[in-house]
């Protein structure tokens, strides 16, 4: 990998990649052309405070950008970003490494290089450590949130001159540390795809909008009874806002949704995923959908066994729990073929997905 100096010829590049990926940690999740190019007419990109790179692989792929900004001061600050289709590849790791070399390369010997994140990013706080970075601060109620209009905790990550010539970390040591004796569940690695017999199981991609946004409307009478989301034809847009902020959910490990797509013939199966995640335990809940054309062909029964598979043995679940309508039978005869035990009805429990009636909640679940 390397850095390859940005250029203004280079502008509509650069807001296409702007405006086509999604920031759900920067303050702008999905800035606007009118913003970036009056940031460009402002030097925002380029002067003698700023450079800004794209991250490109050996063979030329562009699959981030940095802007490294404070350059005339001794402690400069940088803004990496990863497009969508290339995050969970290791790709942010290995450009910080390169954007540390660039800055403690510069003639002026830079003292330190730090940034700044959301306490929930948990992507690029792992990016952070994996280069040999430092945490040396948690700013509670730090970080503002336009869109959520709500302040979260930031952290504050740091590498030193001398750690970096010396190819060492050095961590800080809090007086208070050596008071905690409780040790934080660590959420796993995983990989973002796998397989089952017949499906690719993988995490969404906003270009599987097309693919999804049509599912939803060629299955609308079979959701419907079911399905929140499918009480009104959808529109693309929308679909595509809603895997955007999937695949956020899915980078800090909040809600991990799932695409189901034949081997066979690359086609767009379904959705299935675990959620109401509790990694302190772990447990988590199935769900899923299933495009009409694809019913009765046993692939949500295989998915949803290959899912809890994964959440044993990959995530460390000590429990997984299918939750559906008491009347709605092929999804219960999924839980059952799987595996799953009948825990419990809850009566009364919920809403019909048109919000019209009271529904009982069957629990399935299995431990381990």
């Amino acid at each position: 990998m390397r850095l390859r100096e940005w250029t203004m010829e280079e502008q509509e590049q650069l807001i296409h990649f702007l405006t086509t990926n999604t920031w759900p940690f920067h303050g702008n999740a999905h800035p606007e052309r009118d913003l970036i190019e009056k940031t460009i007419e402002e030097g925002g990109y380029e002067s003698d405070e700023v450079k800004t790179f794209w991250v490109q692989t050996d063979d030329e792929e562009i699959v981030g950008i940095v802007k490294i900004y404070d350059l005339q001061d001794e402690i400069p600050l940088f803004d990496l970003r990863i497009a969508d289709r290339y995050r969970g590849f290791g790709y942010g790791p290995q450009a910080l490494r390169l954007i540390t070399e660039f800055v403690f390369g510069l003639p002026e010997e830079k003292i330190r290089l730090e940034g700044h994140t959301r306490q929930d990013n948990l992507a690029m706080r792992k990016t952070f450590e994996r280069a040999g970075f430092v945490k040396e601060a948690h700013l509670r109620k730090a970080w503002f949130s336009p869109k959520e209009n709500s302040y979260y905790d930031a952290v504050t990550y740091g590498m030193t001159r001398e750690d970096f010539l010396a190819g060492t970390t050095t961590p800080v040591h809090w007086e208070d540390e050596e008071h905690k004796t409780r040790k934080k569940k660590r959420i796993p690695d995983f990989p973002s795809q796998f397989e089952s017999e017949r499906l690719i199981i993988r995490m969404p991609e906003v270009g599987d909008a097309l693919d999804v946004w049509n599912a939803i409307r060629n299955s609308l009478p079979a959701l419907r009874n079911w399905m929140p989301f499918a009480q009104q034809q959808p529109e693309l847009h929308v679909t595509e806002e809603n895997l955007r902020e999937s695949i956020a959910d899915f980078i800090t490990r909040k809600d991990l949704r799932l695409h189901l797509f034949s081997k066979e013939t690359g086609e767009f199966v379904g959705s299935t995923g675990l959620h109401r995640i509790d990694w302190s335990i772990p447990k988590f809940e199935i769900g899923y959908w299933v495009d009409t054309k694809f019913e009765g062909k046993g692939y949500i029964t295989e998915a949803v066994e290959r899912l809890t598979a994964f959440a044993f043995e990959e995530l460390g679940a000590r429990r997984v729990e299918i939750r559906c309508d008491e009347e709605n039978v092929r999804s219960r005869a999924v839980a059952e073929r799987a595996g799953y035990e009948l825990e419990g009805v809850l009566k009364q429990d919920s809403l019909s997905a048109d919000g019209s009636s009271l529904r009982n909640t069957c629990i399935y679940a299995k431990i381990k």
